[in-house]
């Protein structure tokens, strides 16, 4: 039932010329991960050249370092995630999508969060973040990555966990305690213990979470 739904928001999102960025678009990108699996959902920023080119996200070098972090969490990116973008089509030269663009695919986001239903939402990267959190200097990807926070999509509260974006990893390689690569490793155990273990869920209370 999850497969034919998401194939209908699919088909829609196919057919979007709703902001300039379908008409440049060599493929939309919709999403990766098993759908009738998957207990988290994970939102990057939006495609890049390499997703746009074979429709899929997290694929080019930004991607195969989330996939190594991801394993080396005990995290399947094949069975465990679903992951999505804040766009479905590559903003030219890669540049962060605007908000007008964002909002025009955010029907399209909700849309499949509420299918999926997951048990909880990872934002990764802060464009992903400032999508769902009010943000300002103090409230940076930074100081916010690693809390459960409280988000509400459409009506219904999510735990929701802001992480680094793999693209920023990029550029900085150090694994010293502190690093962002390893708030990165600590952030991803984090989410495979509280959620990714049936045997051990436990639905977060209100009152466990900070309120986004």
């Amino acid at each position: 039932m999850k497969r034919e739904c998401l194939d209908i928001v699919r088909d829609k999102c196919e057919k979007c010329r709703a902001c300039a960025l379908g008409k440049t678009r060599q493929n939309m990108v919709f999403s990766d991960g098993n759908p009738q699996s998957a207990k988290v959902v994970l939102i990057g920023e939006a495609p890049g050249e390499m997703e746009d080119e074979c429709g899929r996200p997290f694929v080019g070098r930004a991607g195969q370092l989330l996939n190594s972090f991801l394993e080396e969490a005990g995290i399947s990116r094949d069975y465990d995630l679903y992951i999505v973008n804040t766009v479905k089509c590559r903003p030219p030269e890669n540049r962060v999508p605007t908000d007008e663009e964002k909002s025009v695919c955010r029907k399209f986001l909700e849309a499949q969060i509420d299918i999926i239903n997951p048990r909880a939402i990872i934002l990764c990267g802060a464009t992903a973040l400032k999508s769902f959190v009010e943000t300002d200097k103090k409230r940076t990807i930074s100081k916010l990555r690693g809390q459960w926070m409280s988000i509400t999509i459409d009506g219904k509260e999510y735990p929701a966990m802001a992480i680094f974006h793999p693209s920023y990893l990029l550029r900085t390689h150090s694994m010293e305690e502190g690093s962002p690569r390893r708030l990165m490793q600590q952030d991803l155990k984090e989410i495979k213990s509280r959620f990714l273990y049936d045997s051990d869920y436990s639905a977060f209370s209100s009152k466990e979470l900070v309120t986004a």
